[in-house]
């Protein structure tokens, strides 16, 4: 699917400059795609020391190796996968043309990805267990949403080994100290939802988030793979 009428990645790229983000009316396939200025927006902190929350049963997860990490190797799968409809959610705001323009974006190296995998003891193959995707500009990381896939546990009681659960917060844990290291100044959550207030997402006012974005934005790209950086 082509993204809508008049869409280009040079106007996505300043709306996101100038605050906005996009969204669609899950109700209305044919509905106009809106952008959203917030009155207040919610940021992620990078780092504990800043107000980053990591639970000792994520920690654990992440010291265990429970999933391997990898950025930019399945963003589609990640995308559909956080389009997906979700029990805890008042809808669904990526549409296929959201999907569109993000592919775009990440075919033009803007957008990206940090999948979380687990192997098949059996066979050696991976799966994608969830992941996370955003908008990098500058030194700022647009979070759009994340995902998880959790599976029924085993006759015996025992998880699947290839159980999705907590793979999606291990992604956006992984993603914070990534992007710290990258050197990000911003991890924009956009609307503060339980989630990520869990992680120690909390809520600005409008007008102090543009005039942060104003400098951060304009650096350069400061997004690297996982891996890449020293």
């Amino acid at each position: 699917m082509e993204p809508v009428p008049g869409w280009t990645i040079e106007r996505h790229l300043e709306m996101y400059r100038r605050g906005a983000f996009p969204m669609a009316d899950s109700d209305d396939a044919q509905a106009e795609i809106r952008w959203y200025l917030p009155y207040v927006r919610a940021l992620m902190p990078l780092r504990e020391a800043d107000g980053l929350h990591v639970s000792r049963t994520i920690e654990r997860e992440l010291k265990r190796g429970t999933f391997t990490f990898s950025t930019d190797q399945a963003f589609g799968q990640v995308i559909r996968g956080c389009a997906l409809p979700r029990d805890d959610d008042d809808g669904v705001w990526i549409d296929p043309r959201i999907i569109a323009m993000y592919e775009r974006l990440h075919e033009g190296g803007y957008a990206h990805s940090i999948e979380a995998w687990r192997t098949d003891p059996s066979t050696g193959e991976r799966s994608l267990a969830g992941g996370v995707y955003g908008l990098s500009i500058g030194a700022v990381f647009f979070a759009e949403s994340m995902f998880h896939v959790a599976l029924p546990r085993l006759p015996d009681g025992t998880r699947d080994p290839l159980d999705g659960t907590n793979a999606s917060a291990c992604a956006l844990v992984t993603l914070c100290r990534h992007l710290d290291a990258c050197g990000y100044a911003i991890l924009d959550a956009q609307v503060l939802n339980e989630h990520t207030e869990r992680f120690g997402a909390h809520e600005i006012d409008g007008g102090e988030f543009l005039a942060m974005l104003t400098g951060a934005a304009t650096k350069d790209d400061c997004w690297l793979p996982l891996g890449e950086i020293g």
